[in-house]
């Protein structure tokens, strides 16, 4: 697959060393948004991570009742999470 190389101005790198680590973060964060706004959000990775038996099942058994995908809505829950918490 050829991607494009993208080349900055010497302008543009000096203004992004003065950056500062918030708002460098800002900027990802925002990256972030709209990545996930477009829906042309990362592809996705399987992970592995132990949750309390009946957790899992109160769990799912809630999002049986409002019909909701499980593992959808743990995904929704973080990305509703991270955006509360964009303070830096």
């Amino acid at each position: 697959m050829n991607r494009p190389v993208q080349f900055f101005s010497d302008e543009y790198l000096a203004l992004c060393r003065k950056m500062s680590s918030s708002q460098i973060a800002k900027f990802l964060e925002d990256f972030r948004s709209l990545q996930v706004a477009s829906g042309s959000g990362s592809k996705c990775r399987m992970i592995s991570i132990k949750i309390p038996e009946d957790l899992l099942a109160a769990f799912r058994v809630r999002c049986d009742l409002h019909r909701k995908a499980y593992q959808t809505t743990i995904k929704e829950l973080m990305r509703d999470w991270l955006n509360k918490n964009t303070n830096v």
